[in-house]
């Protein structure tokens, strides 16, 4: 039997007097759920969902799906040569706060390279590090766990989140040791809890904002992907507020389900949801309000 994936803590045994699905037919199945015709994949999951260990291999493929595409909107790298360079004071350059500076990566390549809006500087214009990485892999993550918070049970989305995180992890401690030779593994396991200790005040700070006003969400907005910084272009701050709106709002109209999240995976892959919601932006943004002026005026006459 080939071997189970990494993190979740369960036993491939028997359940209701029938043997549980092999890992092999199970990945199978996850990866049928993800590209194959819906009316297909539908048919193949609900094969192997009879089981709790299937729907928990699922989920655990759907979420690492769903990251991925989360992961690569600010994704980045060190050159090697950078990378070999550290010890001898030859490394990769720093910000001002002493952070390595890397070099974006695409989002995708398919059908034409498309550059990171996050980091691009005909975007947002954000630094390629770690910290902005981490930062808008948590804001995907967020506008995800909104959605999902649809799911039937109350236990069906504390996996989902909890598998996200766990592929966050995965990818950060690797991101940690091959892009910043972070070798020991107590540093790696510090740095570790402080994003979880981030991601749980990214929860609660979106939250707040959505609920609360654009005001409280800029704040959010500001502090964890500018770090609060003076002089930030703010216009760029309200792109980001009205940008998640709107993915909130295409999220609504997928359909969630138990153990199959085909749907939600095909809302954001490629030039889905996240990249839809950016068209026209900057001048829905830039653009003047007219009952502002007119207050003016009124008061101006007065």
């Amino acid at each position: 039997m080939t071997a189970e994936p990494p993190r979740p803590s369960f036993s491939l045994s028997a359940h209701n007097g029938r043997a549980s699905p092999s890992t092999a037919e199970m990945q199978h199945a996850i990866q049928a759920s993800l590209t194959s015709p819906p009316s297909l994949s539908h048919t193949i999951a609900s094969k192997i969902r009879s089981t709790k260990t299937a729907s928990t291999y699922l989920t655990y493929g759907l979420t690492q799906a769903l990251f991925n595409i989360c992961s690569a909107q600010a994704n980045y790298t060190i050159p090697e040569s950078q990378r070999q360079g550290v010890l001898t004071g030859q490394g990769p350059p720093k910000t001002a706060g002493g952070e390595d500076l890397g070099v974006p990566e695409p989002v995708s390549t398919t059908p034409k390279i498309i550059q990171s809006w996050w980091l691009s500087e005909s975007g947002l214009g954000l630094n390629p590090t770690f910290s902005t990485w981490s930062q808008v892999s948590f804001l995907h993550m967020y506008l995800l766990s909104v959605r999902l918070r649809g799911l039937s049970t109350q236990s069906a989305y504390t996996n989902h989140q909890r598998y996200l995180l766990e592929h966050f992890s995965h990818a950060a401690e690797e991101k940690m040791l091959l892009l910043h030779n972070i070798t020991a593994r107590s540093i790696r396991n510090k740095y570790l809890k402080d994003l979880f200790l981030q991601w749980r005040g990214v929860l609660a700070a979106y939250d707040e904002g959505m609920v609360q006003g654009d005001a409280l969400l800029a704040g959010a907005v500001w502090r964890n992907l500018w770090k609060g910084a003076e002089g930030v272009d703010w216009t760029k701050v309200a792109e980001v507020v009205a940008w998640m709106r709107r993915v909130v709002r295409l999220l609504a109209n997928v359909e969630v389900k138990d153990g199959d999240g085909s749907e939600l995976f095909r809302a954001i892959e490629g030039r889905g949801v996240f990249e839809r919601a950016r068209k026209g932006l900057r001048e829905r943004v830039e653009a003047k309000s007219q009952g502002i002026e007119e207050g003016f005026k009124e008061s101006a006459t007065k």
